[in-house]
């Protein structure tokens, strides 16, 4: 152990680094080895998770027109998931990132707020394949320190959403992931987090009107991520305090933070480890009322149509994100993020699917009528980004009322999913490829992820999720 005085002279130092250089010495410095078992397994499950509900995006409405436009985009080629096509760098780590989101379905680090793998794993995966490929060893430890970057921006902020945090956060997580990957010294990704902050980007105006430019702003964030560590190996003279600086990240985009005990954690809690599934493919905070629904209806036997009202208290975040009035006429992107709507559907078919956000469904008269009868209220948690608890109050016509409360929701790694739940969602989530995949890759996918630290290569990971049917 080290004497105190020599303890305490290394702890001023440290503390007189910049968060940029703490960060970038945390990114650089971690080993494999380092790294615990609840890790490398959490790496496991994500990867495999994050890259299902990605082949899933490739076919969400919008998909062929933005792929039109990155296609124009110039640059070495990879592969973008469940569409079998090459794009340069850049634009398909921009694809990849939003098909990640543009669901609602990736998994995300609730007391955070950030859904930190959408724009990780496309820029660490683009990485690799820029290098000239990665073991599964170094992507676990990239995409390890990456997520601590993200979500630890996220749990440094003491105020509620003022930016899209997945998107903003997001974007220096993919830094430090990629960056590693991609062997840049401390001072260049130091470099490399002042360039991300100049680019990045993401307000919460296309949540409140929900619109489908939502999760682009992650892809946004995710390709300027390779861009800001191409851009540090110029030499240009970067901004030093980029995160606590008066005009850094933190006072920018979240207000009042918390940074050092963020910091002080890198290397002893892991945030990767932390992280909750998407057991529905809508927005995580209507996860309470659609359990609750579910939970009920189960219990009870009673149909949507005996149904006269519902109540749905939460903390007030539940309100702000979700608590919108169903409009019938306003989309997928709208009614992902609107409780009225899932729990309608969820009393209406017992599960929520990705069918309930295509088609005929979202303009369901029968869906809208009970929709109107779902009210989300504000239970008065002082917590400004609390996800729980949420109480669901399902009143019937006959004058029964059933009441469900959860502290903790399904998926979270307190709850987890089983094995088995997190495999039937990998295998729906494959069924709405773009293209459908080849043969084989479905399994081959599930037995790479559960070997991720063996492979020598995580280009073979990638292409697995490239890979049309022939």
């Amino acid at each position: 152990m080290l004497p105190r005085r020599r303890r305490a002279a290394i702890d001023e130092g440290m503390n007189k680094m910049t968060a940029a250089a703490r960060f970038a010495d945390h990114a650089l410095g971690t080993r494999f080895a380092d790294l615990p078992p609840a890790v490398v397994q959490a790496a496991r499950v994500f990867v495999l998770d994050s890259l299902g509900v990605g082949i899933a995006g490739s076919s969400v409405e919008g998909s062929e027109g933005l792929l039109g436009v990155a296609a124009s985009w110039g640059g070495p080629a990879i592969g973008v998931w469940g569409r079998g096509v090459r794009l340069a760098a850049p634009a398909a780590t921009f694809m990849n990132a939003w098909q990640m989101h543009n669901q609602e379905y990736d998994c995300l680090h609730e007391a955070a707020v950030v859904h930190a793998m959408a724009a990780v794993l496309p820029a660490a995966l683009a990485a690799a394949e820029l290098r000239g490929g990665a073991s599964g060893a170094e992507l676990i430890a990239a995409l390890a320190v990456g997520v601590d970057v993200a979500a630890g921006l996220g749990l440094a902020s003491r105020t509620g959403f003022r930016f899209f945090r997945p998107g903003t956060a997001g974007g220096f997580g993919a830094v430090a992931a990629a960056g590693r990957l991609l062997g840049l010294d401390r001072p260049a990704l130091e470099a490399a987090f002042a360039w991300q902050l100049a680019q990045t980007s993401g307000t919460m105006q296309a949540h409140t009107e929900g619109s489908p430019i939502l999760p682009v702003q992650i892809a946004f964030n995710a390709r300027a991520a390779l861009q800001s560590c191409e851009l540090a190996t110029l030499g240009f003279a970067a901004a030093r305090s980029v995160f606590e600086g008066p005009y850094g990240y933190l006072a920018l985009f979240e207000g009042a933070h918390e940074l050092e005990p963020v910091l002080a954690a890198l290397g002893r809690d892991w945030r990767l480890a932390a992280f909750s599934h998407k057991p529905f493919p809508a927005g995580r905070a209507t996860h309470g009322g659609i359990e609750g629904a579910r939970v009920l209806q189960a219990e009870h036997g009673f149909a949507a149509a005996e149904v006269a009202r519902v109540e749905v208290m939460a903390p007030p975040l539940i309100v702000r994100l979700v608590g919108r009035p169903p409009r019938p006429d306003a989309g997928a992107s709208y009614a992902r993020l609107c409780m009225a709507y899932a729990v309608a559907r969820t009393l209406q078919n017992g599960a929520l699917d990705l069918t309930d956000f295509r088609g005929t469904a979202l303009a369901d008269a029968a869906t809208h009528d009970l929709a109107s009868r779902v009210e989300t209220r504000d239970d008065g948690t002082t917590d400004p980004n609390a996800l729980a608890p949420q109480t669901v109050v399902v009143h019937l016509r006959d004058g029964r009322a059933f009441r469900w409360r959860c502290d903790t929701m399904l998926a979270h790694p307190a709850r987890p999913l089983t094995r088995d739940q997190h495999l039937e969602k990998f295998r729906r989530c494959l069924a709405f490829s773009a293209q459908p995949l080849a043969a084989g890759a479905e399994t081959h996918l599930i037995e790479a992820a559960d070997r991720l630290e063996e492979m020598a290569d995580v280009r073979a990971l990638a292409a697995l999720a490239c890979s049309p049917l022939r």
